[in-house]
Parts: structure tokens; sequence; C-alpha cells
């Protein structure tokens, strides 16, 4: 289920907040941890896909513009987090209410979003807790199995956004407008300045 995103003077006014105690980056942390501790032992104990050698963990929290950014690790996921300053233009789906939601069962992925941010098309799920209010989830990672423990993971998350950025910038260096750019870099570097013969080469 994709929700559509609202004109900026239509922000939906039913998206719940996180609560003004939390607006402590510390309280936040221990806030998320304490409901994800709460899911465990009391909704997910007896699900036999967790992975019970890893704690649940905040790592990275971050302001960025009107958000604040977060890797959560659980037994059952890793995920990036995403708590508005604001209530973002986004329409909330039926039954997604604060009010809707207060009693409602936990769902690891809440209705699926598309929307703009940071200049970039994102995708993320819904997520509701009463302690939390609103939020946007992103899963990195649903098959923990395979880690002994946190820092296995977050290593191994590291790794995937090394080869990403990696990618990237081949990708870039490899747009034949770029290239020339490099190679007039190179020259600046190995001879203090742009030569008389460096002209634009043919791309290889």
């Amino acid at each position: 289920m994709s929700i559509e995103v609202k004109a900026e003077a239509e922000i939906q006014t039913d998206w719940c907040r996180c609560p003004e105690s939390l607006a402590d980056d510390a309280a936040l942390s221990a806030a998320v941890i304490a409901v994800h501790q709460r899911l465990l032992t009391e909704t997910l104990a007896a699900d036999p896909l967790l992975n019970l050698a890893l704690p649940i963990e905040v790592r990275a929290l971050r302001r960025i513009a009107e958000w604040r950014v977060l890797l959560l690790l659980t037994p059952w996921m890793l995920a990036r987090l995403l708590f508005p300053a604001q209530p973002p233009p986004l329409v909330l789906p039926a039954g997604w209410s604060a009010v809707e939601r207060t009693d409602a069962a936990y769902t690891v992925l809440g209705p699926h979003l598309h929307f703009e941010l940071f200049g970039q098309a994102q995708q993320a799920h819904l997520g509701y807790h009463a302690a939390l209010g609103h939020y946007l989830l992103q899963p990195l990672c649903l098959n923990l199995e395979p880690y002994r423990d946190a820092d296995a993971v977050f290593e191994q998350w590291s790794e995937v956004i090394r080869v990403r950025d990696a990618n990237l910038e081949a990708a870039r260096r490899d747009c034949p407008m770029q290239r020339e750019i490099s190679r007039r870099e190179l020259f600046r570097r190995l001879g203090g300045g742009v030569a008389a013969s460096d002209q634009p080469l043919a791309s290889s």
C-alpha cells in the first residue's frame, strides 16, 4: 500500500509527533529501546526467527533538517527510524491515526510510503507507538540469523555503505565530462597547472 504526499499547505494534522518529553536525543534513544524491549518480551518472545544473541541498541542518532534519524538494532531487524519535528506532508491511511492504533497489534512493517525527503525520493513504512508517536521506518536487514553480535551487524552495514559509495563514485567518474575533469585534476597535481597540451581527450 503506497501513501500519497500532500501539498505543504495540506499537512495531515492526524500525525502524532514525538512527545515533548523526548525532545532530548538521549531520552528518545532510551524510549525507542524501552518500547522494543517490551515488544520483545511481551509480543515477540515466541518468534522462532529471533536472533537472541543480538541486543536492542540505538546507534548514530543525528539531526538532519527537521528530522531525527537513528539506526535501531533488534533481534528481528536492523532499521533506520525517522522522527519529524513537525508533522510531515503525508496522508495517514485509514486505521493509522493515533486513536486507531492505540490498541492495535504490533506491525513490524506498516503501510508503505513514497515521498521526497532531503532532496531525494524515499520509501519507508509508517509506524506508531503511543510512547513514540508516528515515525517512519526503513528496514535495512530483516534476516539477522547469520550475525553473532551487534558489532558484526553494524560492520556489515558499514561495508554495504562503503560499496554503495564506491559504486556511486565509480559511476560519477565514468561520466565522460567527469573523466575529463579528473584528467585535468591529475595534470594539476603532477605539473602544478594545466599544460598547454591538456586538450579534451576522446572518451576511452
